[in-house]
């Protein structure tokens, strides 16, 4: 128990400086029945939310720990009142990490759309499909959905999402289909997604192939040097108009795609590996609106996003998925990437440790030789 204490104050040490009064200021700390602190509290839901424990199994072990004597019921309330200070634990720790959140495009609002699959602990655990979808820079997320991982309905699609008039919409290349643009751009909004050349055809205006890899060899020849062509796609017989962006990558993050290419993909075919030089994004933002490099900057907080999960399901095992409304999984989900975020400052704090093993506290009074 000595060294379970010994290792939470290095974890709290990594916390936003004002954690504690965030959680007072958010309304998730309006009484601490059945728990001695703010602290054990912010404990207690990072072990449902962190070891992957379902609600009756934390509330066991926070007893057994001493940090609290609460039902699962309880519990489950306390995480529901706690989603909007866990989303603000978020965004201190990204701003922290020197991530800005807030996108290029002055006056637009900015979503985040994406999906993971998840499995739940044990042998007969079920599996699970999230679609979510967060709000920039504020991280609101606005949608939740379980589905099952495979079958009818469960796929990453851009149709499952209601869209507000004027906003962007970022996606990752599962989203690159034109039935899903269409669908945006019926809403009145717009997209901006990882290209997949082979998901979504393009073509130019004469309704010919646009010859895309011809474009990006003949212009793009060095690294970072970015560009543009205006692109079209069909869905449902109808044609619509867009713009694919694109930027050389650097000799060696294209080495490294090329290497990652031939490791998944040991047949990939020269156009395959001719794309993996370059970001390709595809957007139907007006270039009046937004330059190209405007538009990679966008995208680029997508990216991040994606980066949090990757470590997420790596590290932080996402585990048991609460079912029983979107209050309690919005707020199991800011847990989740919370959980993230501290691993990713624990590795960067990690690279410069001292040899004790753990940081300073700051100190205030300094204390006098004797």
């Amino acid at each position: 128990m000595s060294t379970l204490r010994e290792d939470w104050q290095v974890l709290r040490a990594l916390f936003p400086a004002e954690w504690e009064q965030l959680g007072r200021r958010s309304g998730a700390v309006q009484r601490l029945r059945g728990f001695a602190s703010v602290e054990n509290l912010l404990r207690t839901l990072l072990l449902h939310v962190g070891c992957g424990w379902s609600l009756r199994e934390t509330a066991v072990h926070a007893k057994l720990a001493d940090l609290a004597s609460v039902s699962d019921v309880t519990l489950l309330n306390r995480l529901r009142q706690s989603e909007d200070w866990l989303r603000q634990l978020c965004q201190a720790l990204w701003k922290e990490n020197g991530v800005d959140l807030q996108p290029t495009l002055w006056g637009r609002e900015v979503r985040v759309v994406d999906a993971t699959t998840v499995k739940e602990p044990g042998r007969t655990g079920g599996q699970w499909r999230i679609h979510y979808s967060l709000r920039l820079p504020t991280l609101e997320c606005d949608h939740f959905e379980l589905t099952a991982a495979q079958g009818a309905h469960s796929g990453e699609r851009l149709g499952r999402f209601r869209y507000r008039p004027g906003e962007l919409i970022l996606g990752d290349a599962g989203y690159s289909h034109p039935a899903g643009v269409a669908a945006v751009r019926q809403q009145q909004a717009h997209v901006c997604v990882r290209l997949n050349p082979y998901a979504m055809p393009l073509f130019d205006r004469g309704g010919h192939p646009l010859g895309l890899l011809q474009k990006l060899s003949d212009e793009l020849r060095r690294a970072g040097q970015v560009g543009q062509w205006l692109a079209w796609i069909e869905a449902d017989g109808k044609r619509l108009a867009g713009r694919v962006c694109a930027l050389r990558k650097s000799v060696a993050a294209i080495e490294r795609a090329q290497r990652q290419l031939r490791e998944k993909h040991p047949q990939a075919s020269l156009a395959t590996q001719q794309y993996a030089c370059y970001v390709l994004v595809f957007t139907t933002l007006p270039s009046e609106e937004a330059s190209a490099q405007q538009v990679l900057e966008c995208y680029r907080l997508r990216w991040q996003i994606e980066l949090t999960f990757k470590r997420l399901k790596s590290i932080a095992q996402l585990g048991h998925v609460p079912k029983q409304d979107d209050h309690s999984t919005r707020a199991w989900l800011y847990g989740k990437l919370f959980v993230a975020l501290l691993a990713q400052k624990l590795v960067h704090v990690g690279k410069t440790i001292s040899p004790w093993g753990y940081c300073l506290p700051k100190e205030t009074h300094p204390q006098p030789l004797a």
